[in-house]
């Protein structure tokens, strides 16, 4: 940057190094925003057109400009320190980037980055330490970001969609379903579960609501057709019945678990969940929950910590695979 700053951009760079370079913590005299002005633009400026800037900007009421004395009342610091974003919240933004799984190893570190410039050059250091996943669970679709984009503006618009879907084969290779042929789908909402984003919606074909996640989505397209919501479908009960992501029908279940479980299922079904202690080591729960795959494989992860009492069919299944996993380890 050569060029001779006009008044108007040298008060623009003054703005921008306070927010950079200054916080709460930390603070420049006039001298030492002259520097960091050559340094940014190769620009000389005079103590005095700084000092006009800071006063224009504190005066101004849309800048925050923070003026501090020292002791003995000689020089004076000036520092901004007004931010949209507390550091905590940051933390949280960045941990949240950082922790899922649908946003490649590359979009991460970029999205960090501009999440660091929120807040200034020196309490960005305090971010560097955030969660790490190990290598490998990142996604590697780099068209997860442009499909989320395209979903939010389809549901937005109420707008069909149609894709292609697919999933790993054991040599590790994406395979499309039903030979690449794309599905038709009315978009409804975007769910986050289990560090994964999640489209629900209404297929075509066959008018029943379905779920998809959005990594193993392929060409997303959003058509020039438009529909009406189901007036009867009611986003939030099928969120929270579907357990897992695996479809099914839906029935009360009575379930019956040792003590050292209870933070484990209010993890899992929520504050809300009927709790009845039953004996002393005990207790037993009563709620909704989608009959499925992935609910008797829940349960089998705690073994005989976990009993399943009601309904017969879920019991019956449970026995089932109870008997496959002992014959398993019987051979």
């Amino acid at each position: 940057m050569n060029e001779k700053q006009s008044t108007k951009q040298r008060l623009l760079i003054i703005r921008d190094l306070l927010k950079k370079y200054t916080d709460e913590q930390n603070e420049l005299t006039i001298r030492e925003l002259v520097d960091l002005y050559y340094e940014n633009t190769e620009q000389t400026v005079g103590h005095k057109a700084i000092r006009d800037d800071l006063k224009e900007l504190a005066e101004s009421g849309l800048f925050d400009v923070i003026e501090n004395h020292e002791k003995n009342g000689v020089e004076k610091y000036y520092s901004h320190q007004t931010r949209l974003f507390e550091i905590h919240e940051l933390r949280l933004l960045i941990d949240a980037v950082s922790s899922a799984k649908f946003i490649t190893q590359t979009e991460t570190e970029n999205l960090v980055n501009k999440l660091k410039k929120l807040t200034s050059y020196h309490l960005a250091k305090q971010l560097e330490n955030r969660i790490l996943l190990p290598a490998g669970t990142k996604t590697e679709n780099k068209s997860v970001r442009n499909a989320i984009n395209s979903l939010h503006e389809a549901i937005w618009k109420q707008q069909t969609i149609q894709f292609q879907y697919g999933k790993y084969t054991i040599q590790k290779d994406f395979q499309l379903n039903r030979n690449g042929d794309y599905y038709l789908v009315k978009p409804y909402a975007l769910v986050w579960n289990n560090e994964f984003y999640y489209l629900i919606g209404e297929f075509v074909p066959e008018g029943d609501i379905r779920h998809y996640r959005i990594d193993r989505m392929r060409n997303v397209e959003v058509t020039e057709n438009t529909f009406i919501l189901d007036p009867n479908f009611n986003i939030n009960h099928y969120t929270q019945t579907l357990f897992h992501m695996y479809s099914g029908e839906e029935r009360s279940i009575e379930i019956e678990f040792v003590n050292q479980l209870l933070n484990v299922v209010i993890d899992r079904f929520g504050l809300n969940v009927n709790i009845r202690p039953h004996s002393e080591g005990t207790f037993r729960i009563t709620t909704n929950a989608v009959i499925s795959d992935g609910l008797v494989r829940w349960l089998l992860t705690w073994g005989s910590d976990a009993k399943v009492l009601t309904p017969p069919s879920l019991v019956d299944r449970m026995k089932t695979e109870a008997e496959k996993l002992y014959k398993q380890y019987q051979q």
